[in-house]
């Protein structure tokens, strides 16, 4: 049971559901933690470089004496030709260039300078007839930066991990009643379809029963008609039994072959008949001649039955079934004389359970499902459905199919 559930269209749906979310939620974390992390690291340049001006230009003002400036920060102070250094000055220093352009022009000045691979902030100043410079290491901060940026993957990881975690335990839970219901569809198609087999493999043994009992029969030819058609309904009733049962099998695959679509055609008009007859509508099929595709027969004339039945309910004299080819397609067309689509029902109009009650509140209540079938048919062979409503004013429903 175990290994079934596991190998199963819903616990793959899950699984996939898991991944996606995890992934999702781990990209917003680390989308969150880049920016916190961006954030931070400005914040913290910029505390360090408004603690530095303060730290160089505090030392500046005090620097009557060289030798004890603050730790981390060297003074020198130019005095004419003479220079005053504090102790420890790193090699490479004073910056002379800055100094001496300094006590030229009297203008403040600072950079940032690479001095054995080690990088430090000077600032050179005149200060009355000296000229003053700071050197401030600048090892401390670069450390503090390095351990922000530790701390902040660190964290991050942890959370990219989590957020996995977290999203797919969410993914599992957002999908687990998704895929209950569509194993329940799945069953409920299934035990349909198999229960309904019983009754309609009888059904058609008593009709093969009856017709032979009529050959032996003084006067068949009145009743004989309304058999076969009985027996062929009985038929197409078992092949639509297989179909639905294809389609609850998500391991089966639709079985496709030539298919003569005007003789389908021809055999869905004869079958909406008795129907059209009995509301006074006539049905009529256009076609230019022999037109074929590949695809599934039970499927296909589902199609054009279910399009038939819906214009022969809204028609007010006629329906016609108009059959062409444009370019690679051909093309089914079913159009009524009825009185049109109201545009407030057409962008729901092959969707399941759209439709209501019979507008007259007499007919029996109608559940939407005939047009949703077209179009998932349609879906099935590559095509699509669409409806719109036609020159004469009526509906017009026309199903693309792909000639292949």
């Amino acid at each position: 049971m175990t290994a079934r559930r596991e190998r199963s269209p819903e616990a793959a749906l899950i699984r996939k559901a898991q991944l996606r979310l995890g992934i999702q939620m781990a990209g917003a974390v680390a989308a969150a933690a880049l920016v916190l992390a961006a954030v931070t690291l400005l914040v913290v340049v910029h505390d360090q470089h408004r603690s530095r001006d303060e730290l160089v230009g505090a030392a500046i003002a005090r620097s009557d004496d060289v030798g004890d400036p603050p730790t981390g920060v060297w003074l020198v102070i130019r005095s004419g030709a003479r220079d005053q250094a504090s102790p420890g000055l790193p090699p490479g220093f004073p910056d002379e260039e800055s100094l001496r352009r300094t006590a030229q022009d009297g203008a403040a000045r600072s950079a940032d300078v690479v001095v054995g691979g080690r990088e430090y902030y000077v600032r050179t100043e005149p200060r009355g007839t000296d000229v003053v410079q700071a050197v401030l290491s600048m090892r401390d901060s670069h450390a503090e930066r390095v351990r922000i940026v530790q701390a902040l993957g660190i964290a991050g990881a942890a959370g990219l991990v989590l957020a996995g975690l977290a999203g797919a335990w969410l993914g599992r839970r957002a999908v687990t009643p998704l895929a209950e219901a569509l194993a329940l569809q799945r069953r409920f198609v299934a035990d349909a379809s198999h229960e309904l087999r019983t009754p309609l493999t009888l059904l058609s043994t008593r009709a093969q029963l009856i017709r032979r009992k009529l050959d032996r029969s003084a006067e068949p030819d009145r009743i004989r008609p309304e058999v076969d058609g009985l027996v062929g309904d009985a038929d197409r009733l078992a092949t639509i039994l297989e179909d639905l049962l294809l389609t609850a099998d998500p391991r089966g695959e639709m079985p496709v072959q030539p298919v003569a679509l005007t003789e389908l055609a021809e055999r869905a008009v004869e079958a909406a008949g008795p129907s059209a007859e009995q509301r006074g509508i006539s049905v009529r099929l256009d076609a230019t001649g022999p037109v074929e595709v590949v695809g599934f027969d039970a499927g296909l004339l589902r199609a054009l039955n279910a399009l038939l039945d819906n214009a022969i309910r809204h028609a007010r004299s006629e329906v016609r079934v108009v059959l062409r080819t444009e370019g690679r397609s051909e093309v089914i067309e079913v159009v009524d004389d009825g009185p049109g689509i109201d545009p407030a029902v057409l962008p729901a109009l092959f969707e399941r359970f759209s439709s209501a009650a019979d507008s007259t509140g007499d007919g029996p209540r109608r559940y939407g499902l005939g047009l949703a079938l077209v179009s998932e048919i349609a879906a099935r062979h590559g095509g699509t459905v669409a409806a719109r409503t036609s020159d004469s004013g009526g509906t017009a429903v026309r199903l693309v199919i792909p000639a292949r």
